[in-house]
């Protein structure tokens, strides 16, 4: 393999790493809360909003629901009219972070639901309002679930990442597809395919690893 398609790797793998990175981080920061709320506000939970859950609900469901190839190319208007363009690896952001918000919001969903509900009552009983609970309760208690959650929402979003070079985005798949595929090259094909079979395995360990460190529950020295 020549010194530029080796170049073109890093930086293809740079783009990855960036699109990914950045996803994440907004999927994270509209998904978390929106999850949280998802949780609690059910009929008969910590805040009570029924109608609104519902709606909400739908719109996540509706939202997961789109392929996500499907979804780039129907949100084309959107993406150029927030990136300034819909092409390329800043655009491909806006379809990556759509895709992650309810994927990331139904994660972190369960994982609330996963809390035992005597912890709740007993804060409840302790006079803690509903904003010390979600702060001091759900969310600690639920964070290792979350920590997986986030995990495989990101590993998703790497495979997104690379679909998202078949319609002008940047990245391992972009690469792939121009030079292992258009061109006829099976070992640049070969190398993407192991660059992120390498990302996915690096992913999935440290959030593992992390979901042991933050895990209250978990034996004294687990995760060390």
């Amino acid at each position: 393999m020549s010194a530029n398609l080796i170049a073109l790797l890093i930086e293809a793998t740079g783009q990855t790493l960036y699109m990914v990175a950045i996803s994440t981080l907004l999927g994270t920061m509209f998904g978390l809360p929106l999850g949280v709320f998802l949780a609690i506000s059910q009929r008969g939970e910590l805040l009570s909003a029924p109608w609104v859950n519902k709606v909400l609900g739908l719109v996540v469901n509706a939202t997961r629901s789109v392929p996500f190839i499907i979804l780039v190319v129907a949100i084309i208007p959107f993406t150029r009219a927030i990136a300034g363009t819909s092409i390329g690896t800043t655009a491909a952001i806006v379809p990556l972070t759509i895709a992650a918000v309810p994927f990331i919001a139904r994660l972190v969903e369960n994982a609330i639901r996963e809390v035992d509900s005597g912890l709740i009552e007993a804060a409840r009983a302790m006079g803690a309002t509903p904003f010390q609970i979600i702060r001091k309760v759900l969310v600690p208690e639920a964070l290792p679930s979350i920590t997986l959650g986030l995990t495989l929402a990101v590993v998703s979003l790497i495979g997104y990442s690379a679909m998202v070079g078949a319609v002008g985005g940047e990245g391992l798949g972009d690469l792939g597809i121009r030079y292992g595929y258009q061109r006829f090259m099976p070992d640049v094909m070969a190398v993407v395919v192991v660059i992120l079979i390498v990302l996915v395995q690096l992913v999935q360990s440290i959030g593992e690893w992390i979901a042991a460190r933050v895990d209250k529950r978990a034996p004294k020295g687990r995760g060390q």
